[in-house]
Parts: structure tokens; C-alpha cells; sequence
């Protein structure tokens, strides 16, 4: 096909587009974690909830990158190879990337909107200095949902920096 033909082109915009949608949707996921945070009760779960739907679909369309990349070093007529080094590094922080995402990231999120449930599903506290809550401090949910979250801002951080070192190794092309 080759890298100036229209197939190409179409098949570049297909992988840029793959790459917006999927993980751009998902870059300012911390933003409305911090809004989840600051509403509390089914409000704060109602926006993890659809900040999660998203991330499900946006999946999807993540799983198109390295499909359209690949096709992409298949038409480009031998000037791209798989031994670029751009190529094979991308397609290996790509595995690891998802590996963050599917063993660390999203079962954190799913275990935080669980506790959120847990806690919207308590009985109110008692009010006073014999009330039992009062003595020992919030419920244990909470501490737990401030440790998920840790945990969620850490890998975030560390799938954004994958993001901006697949776009440096897109934009120079180490050979």
C-alpha cells in the first residue's frame, strides 16, 4: 500500500482516532474522581459509576491501538518494521499498560464503588459522645476507599506517563 497512499492515511486516522477516544477519554478520570470524592453519598457513586461506564467502552476502543498500529507497519511497504524500535517498545508498554489497567486500576475502581455502596447502605450514625461511631472514628469503609484511591491515583500516574512516552516514541520514531 505504502505510506502515501490513501489506504494508509485512512488507516493513520483510524489509529489516531483509536487512541483520542480510548485513552483520552480516559486521561481526566481523576478529575471526576476528586468531584466523586467531594459527594458524598449516591451522588458521589452516581459519577464513579458513569466515570466507570465510560472507561468500559472506552476499553473497547483501546483494544483497536495496536490492531491499527499493526496494520499499519504491515502497509507501510517495509518502511516501518516490527524491529523499529518504536514499534516493538509501543506494543510492549501497550501489554504492560493493560496490565496496570486490568490488574490494578480497574478492580480498585470496582471495589471503591462497592464500599460506596456499603456505606450508603449503613445505618445512620449516632449522633453524641456515647454514641459507639464517635469513639472509634468513621466506618471502616472509608479508610478503605482513601487506600483504594491511593492506589488508583498511583497507577493512573503511571498509565499517563505510558501516555506521553507511546507519544514521544510516535512523534521521533526511534529506528
Amino acid at each position: 500500500m505504502g505510506i502515501t497512499s490513501g489506504g494508509y492515511k485512512l488507516l493513520l486516522l483510524l489509529h489516531i482516532l483509536t487512541v483520542v477516544v480510548g485513552i483520552g477519554s480516559n486521561t481526566l478520570n481523576g478529575l471526576y474522581g476528586r468531584e466523586s470524592r467531594q459527594r458524598q453519598g449516591p451522588e458521589g457513586r452516581a459519577i464513579a459509576e458513569a466515570t466507570q461506564f465510560v472507561a468500559q467502552i472506552a476499553t473497547y476502543v483501546i483494544y483497536l491501538i495496536p490492531v491499527t498500529g499493526i496494520l499499519l507497519v504491515l502497509s507501510s511497504d517495509s518502511v516501518y518494521k516490527f524491529s523499529d524500535t518504536f514499534v516493538w517498545v509501543s506494543l510492549v508498554l501497550y501489554v504492560i499498560g493493560l496490565g496496570i489497567s486490568h490488574g490494578v486500576l480497574r478492580p480498585n475502581l470496582q471495589t471503591m464503588i462497592g464500599l460506596m455502596r456499603e456505606l450508603e447502605a449503613a445505618p445512620p450514625v449516632a449522633a453524641g459522645p456515647s454514641a459507639p461511631e464517635t469513639r472509634h472514628g468513621p466506618p471502616p469503609q472509608v479508610a478503605k476507599l482513601e487506600r483504594h484511591g491511593r492506589i488508583v491515583g498511583m497507577s493512573s500516574s503511571v498509565l499517563h506517563v505510558l501516555l506521553v512516552v507511546f507519544l514521544a516514541l510516535m512523534i521521533w520514531q526511534p529506528r
